[in-house]
């Protein structure tokens, strides 16, 4: 299997390594990083993920040469391409087509972003927490160029994290984003010397797994749980959250009267 797990501490770093097709997915590898996930939101030991793609690419998207097959497979044996990925939105764990998309983890995932993130592969970075770029990586909804859609949720985040006017810019045109442009518009959130982009992502894994780790959690999904409701409904459900890590946040207090994380530092 190429999609490899490694542990630095208190992060995992998940690499998926198909270089033949720049990490583009097939079903086979789609299962194994929804397993990959899954495990390290389940592990007591891992606070933050990286997402990295080996070989200079994060993910060319989904494997076409491989969906070529299943269709030429499907028609001669008459069966629904589709079936294994319909799900309800009340479903817990859901399978994406490239994986782990469909997901809501408990815990902080961060994409390194390497050559290539484009299609079903760009669906994937926008799916993690943040993302850091190598200067000469990029996006694109490349898959424009085919007919398939996004379903692995780009017309979802990508409206989220940067707005209509650009999310449809991206999702009509299909065309290449370099990094300083995505840093420039919201796709991203660090660029880095070509390269270093997994290094870097380590470097804020761990800093985000030194954080009082309850509150943090709690301010995350509470980020991700506000979408569409009314304001009232929005500030209530931040306080029920937040009140239950009030405790920690005095521990904070206590630590910062003592000369600890003055003037900003971490």
């Amino acid at each position: 299997m190429t999609v490899h797990i490694e542990k630095d501490g208190e992060v995992t770093i998940v690499t998926l390594d198909r270089p033949d097709v720049r990490n583009a997915v097939d079903s086979e590898h789609a299962r194994a990083l929804h397993e990959a996930f899954l495990a390290f939101d389940s592990d007591g030991s891992a606070k933050v993920a990286v997402f990295h793609g080996a070989h200079g690419h994060f993910c060319a998207g989904w494997d076409l040469q491989f969906g070529a097959k299943m269709l030429h497979e499907s028609r001669e044996g008459g069966s629904d391409l589709f079936a294994a990925l319909d799900f309800q939105a009340e479903d817990s764990q859901p399978l994406g087509p490239m994986g782990p998309s469909r997901l809501l983890l408990s815990k902080p995932v961060i994409a390194a972003v390497s050559g290539a993130a484009v299609a079903g592969g760009m669906e994937l970075a926008l799916w993690c927490d943040m993302r850091v770029m190598d200067e000469d990586a990029y996006f694109g909804v490349y898959c424009r160029r085919f007919g398939v859609p996004l379903i692995d949720g780009g017309t979802v985040r990508m409206p989220r994290l940067v707005g209509m006017g650009h999310a449809m810019d991206l999702i009509l045109t299909g065309r290449k984003v370099e990094a300083m442009e995505s840093l420039q518009m919201g796709l991203c959130n660090r660029v880095v010397p070509t390269g270093t982009a997994r290094a870097a992502a380590l470097v804020l894994a761990h800093q985000l797994a030194k954080f009082p780790q309850k509150t943090m959690l709690a301010d995350r999904q509470s980020a991700y749980a506000q979408w569409d409701l009314p304001l009232p409904q929005a500030l209530k459900q931040e306080w029920d959250r937040g009140r239950n890590c009030i405790g920690e946040g005095m521990q904070g207090a206590a630590r910062f009267a003592a000369g600890q994380g003055r003037h900003g530092k971490f």
